[in-house]
């Protein structure tokens, strides 16, 4: 496929499987397939944005996998700090802006310093958006909106579409155009719920720790060669 061919979606959706299920299969502890993951996260950010997507979002930890055991979580959470402090200086050496959806309840202190702090340092990068999915679950980000739109005395018949898109986390983050989910899995898992509306799926027979800058450029040409109609 050409480049001229080539139409580059603005928002990608990435929902993280298979990092346990790749450790099985290598014989390792669970935590090596975070840190295999977490290690292809990079590689497939940097490949996705440097494509000309001007949104990533990546789905790490949802609301729902405080169910793991503590010890899976703890390293996952290190993990989490770890991109956003030792490993903090990527975003501005690749130009990117940082964007975490999802509650702050629950999660450690530091983290959230962290978070914030990281966020504000990138706000002004210009090289696409990542926007990290931590602690998120899609129903409780429309259940949180329409509490907001209640918080702020409108009117029922002011309420809309646009009002409730206007009061998810990370309002500016658009509708997702492509959702891609690794290891075989064929669901959603409470993703991007209300900005899924019209996205395509692409679902791969890969666990996460496999991805390469190679699928991601196959999930663009794929992605190209989709007719969106959007209902009509």
């Amino acid at each position: 496929m050409t480049e001229q061919e080539m139409v580059v979606p603005r928002h990608v959706g990435y929902i993280v499987d298979g990092n346990r299920r790749w450790a099985k299969k290598h014989g390792l502890p669970t935590y090596e397939g975070h840190l295999a993951g977490y290690n292809a996260l990079k590689d497939v950010a940097f490949a996705t944005l440097d494509a000309g997507v001007e949104y990533m979002s990546i789905y790490i930890f949802s609301t729902e996998n405080w169910n793991r055991s503590q010890e899976e979580i703890g390293n996952l959470m290190k993990l989490v700090l770890r991109l956003f402090t030792t490993d903090a200086k990527i975003f501005d050496d690749y130009n990117i802006r940082l964007k975490v959806l999802g509650e702050r309840e629950g999660l450690d202190p530091k983290i959230v310093k962290a978070i914030l702090q990281l966020e504000e340092k990138t706000k002004h990068n210009t090289a696409g958006t990542l926007a990290i999915c931590l602690n998120y679950g899609g129903q409780r980000e429309i259940v949180d909106a329409v509490k907001k739109i209640v918080q702020s005395g409108a009117k029922a018949e002011e309420i809309d579409a646009n009002l409730i898109a206007e009061n998810l986390y990370g309002a500016e983050v658009p509708p997702v155009d492509v959702i891609v989910r690794t290891s075989g899995e064929k669901r959603l898992s409470n993703f991007m719920l209300w900005r899924a509306a019209y996205s395509e799926f692409i679902f791969l027979n890969k666990q996460f720790p496999e991805m390469t800058k190679e699928d991601v450029t196959a999930i663009i040409e794929e992605y190209s060669r989709r007719h969106r109609r959007f209902g009509g």
